[in-house]
């Protein structure tokens, strides 16, 4: 029998006994995973872990999801993302754990004892039913009067601004007309919460943004806790509260998204959400604020903690953080190098330079192209400039 004890936040310590497997931690260490109150959280996932043919799929020791949240689930294939989120909805068994709604573990419920709402990539719709009929569904089996489910429904399509579509067909709608039948199928029924499995990525560029404004729009006009799954790392940083990101069945990094962006804790969470310059040198002298380092020869400052108590330093350093000029007094910035433009790319709002650096290597850079005041062809020399508190100190993992 799975045992927890819990001490009163917000000196949060976690510990979890099972007999397999022993699972011991300290929520504290992992902020902002615990930041929330205890009358914030909806749901707790507690010890959570899945297996298949002795590989772990998810090893979740605690996540709690805040009422009316926005978390996302994030990482590559086969981080453990939907895995995780099945188990929420009850499609799959854990093997260990608890999953907890407002105090109550409904890790042995039905899935459709749950009352969450499910948002599929296929949207799921019934092709012989009309777009009514489709969203009063989840009510006709809840066996509400019809009055109720009239009701219901046209405030649903309202909401989706599908209000004149009801008599149609899936067939004659659009993909991103389906999907927000989808969405509106998916709340009509007051769920618990609402589970996104990767909702819109069978869309085009501009449906997914349409959509992401839809979603948006949505949660905040419900109050209900969303849980979405997705890959893409710009459609979780323009939705999310809060981000987890996930590799290889393991949370590796929870926090809001600018938390995330701006302060990644490792090489893999700088990479993964965003792009990300990493410079590796030997931390030489600290002040206490600041810290010299040395990359191929030359001294740089960095602005604050190494990420582990060692004289070797990663850090990273993001591409829009850089600046760039042909004449070296033109850069105020207190780190600057010597390099080449090898590559360039337009992009519109934006222009991003891959310049090679002796000290460096490889250094990519991203502009506004409406700020661009040298001649910056290939084979260019160049001087690049950053300030120390640009970067941030990771971890290799």
């Amino acid at each position: 029998m799975a045992h927890r004890t819990k001490t009163c936040r917000p000196e949060l310590h976690l510990i979890l006994e099972y007999d397999k497997p022993t699972l011991t931690m300290r929520v504290s260490d992992l902020e902002p995973m615990s930041a929330l109150a205890p009358d914030q959280i909806k749901l707790e996932l507690i010890g959570l872990s899945k297996s298949y043919g002795g590989k772990t799929a998810v090893n979740c020791p605690y996540l709690p999801v805040g009422k009316g949240e926005f978390l996302t689930l994030l990482g590559p294939s086969g981080s453990g993302k939907t895995t995780l989120l099945t188990m929420i909805a009850g499609f799959v068994d854990p093997d260990t754990g608890e999953i907890v709604l407002e105090g109550v573990d409904i890790a042995k419920k039905a899935p459709e004892k749950r009352n969450f709402g499910m948002m599929f990539q296929g949207y799921a719709l019934f092709p012989h039913m009309t777009v009514a009929e489709n969203v009063a569904f989840p009510l006709v089996v809840r066996h509400l009067p019809r009055s109720e489910i009239d009701r219901r429904v046209r405030k649903a399509l309202a909401q989706v601004k599908l209000e004149n579509f009801g008599e149609r067909l899936p067939k004659q709608l659009s993909g991103g007309q389906q999907q927000r039948v989808a969405l509106a199928r998916a709340t009509v029924f007051d769920p618990e919460l609402l589970l996104l499995d990767e909702p819109l990525s069978a869309l085009d560029r501009k449906l997914r943004g349409e959509m992401q404004a839809e979603i948006k729009h949505a949660h905040a006009a419900l109050g209900k806790t969303f849980i979405y799954v997705t890959h893409d790392q710009d459609e979780a940083l323009t939705l999310s509260d809060r981000i987890v990101i996930l590799r290889d069945g393991d949370i590796v990094q929870i926090g809001s998204p600018t938390d995330l962006y701006e302060r990644p804790i490792s090489r893999f969470v700088a990479s993964f959400l965003g792009q990300s310059n990493f410079l590796s040198g030997l931390a030489e002298s600290s002040d206490g604020k600041h810290i010299l380092y040395d990359v191929g020869g030359t001294k740089f400052v960095h602005c604050g903690p190494l990420a582990r108590n060692s004289c070797q330093a990663t850090l990273s350093l993001r591409p829009e953080k850089l600046t760039i000029h042909a004449d070296k007094n033109a850069l105020s910035a207190s780190n600057k190098v010597r390099g080449v433009i090898t590559e360039r790319f337009y992009l519109g709002s934006n222009i991003v330079y891959l310049v090679d650096s002796r000290e460096l290597g490889p250094v990519t850079v991203s502009r506004p192209a409406w700020g661009i005041q040298f001649n910056d062809t290939i084979n260019q020399d160049v001087w690049l400039a950053w300030e120390p508190d640009a970067t941030v100190s990771v971890t290799n993992d």
